[in-house]
């Protein structure tokens, strides 16, 4: 369960996120959508314990949300616009290093990193170098690597805003097998179709948060 309880992000005087509160159970999908500069990146890097709450709290699980390490340690998985990849490392090698990093048996790496690969479309481009792939696939890679990673609470930054609705689609079923599996699963996004198939859907406008479809376990 994702608990967000009167969150407020600013940076100096720019207040990006303002007083938010919201639940995600496991299970469910909420989009965020809201105009660049609303606030989206920033609640979504709040969750993730990637940026510094002002006032309020963030909870996973009952784990109050403090910092970033701890946040991934606790099964928080971040999605970041702009995808985050190591350019120089080929798309495999942005899977299977953070993994295995993180003490997971080589055999189960690899074939876990075939199977996400396969299931974004790119199981002949493991071998590509992040730098040598266009921005869509770079952006499926990214969204392969969280996959992979399988957290109780999966955050995506505009995952699908480079994609044709194929890739699209195919992001979308993946996110959804996610909270099938029965992990909270929070999308930032522009795109209203997006929006349309998630469970929830919340607006994001100068910081402020609305409803324009909400879960039914949401505080009132």
């Amino acid at each position: 369960m994702i608990s967000v309880a009167g969150v407020t992000v600013a940076y100096g005087d720019l207040v990006a996120v303002d007083d938010v509160s919201f639940d995600v159970p496991p299970g469910f999908v909420l989009a965020v959508s809201g105009p660049s500069g609303a606030g989206k990146s920033s609640l979504l890097w709040a969750i993730a314990g990637a940026v510094e709450v002002l006032t309020g709290k963030v909870t996973v699980d009952d784990l109050v949300i403090s910092d970033r390490p701890a946040a991934a340690a606790h099964g928080v998985v971040l999605i970041p616009q702009g995808n985050g990849l190591a350019r120089v490392l080929t798309a495999r090698e942005n899977l299977t290093i953070p993994l295995l990093a993180g003490g997971r048996d080589p055999d189960e790496v690899q074939a876990a990193a075939e199977a996400v690969l396969e299931a974004v479309g790119l199981a002949e481009s493991g071998d590509h170098l992040v730098e040598e792939l266009s921005g869509g696939e770079q952006q499926r890679v990214a969204v392969a690597r969280g996959i992979a990673q399988g957290g109780r609470v999966i955050l995506a930054d505009e995952s699908t805003s480079e994609l044709d609705s194929t890739n699209r689609e195919r992001v979308l079923t993946l996110l959804r097998t996610q909270a099938d599996r029965g992990a909270a699963v929070v999308i930032a996004t522009h795109d209203p179709t997006v929006a349309d198939a998630a469970d929830g859907h919340a607006v994001m406008d100068e910081g402020r948060l609305s409803w324009a479809r909400r879960l039914s376990v949401d505080r009132p």
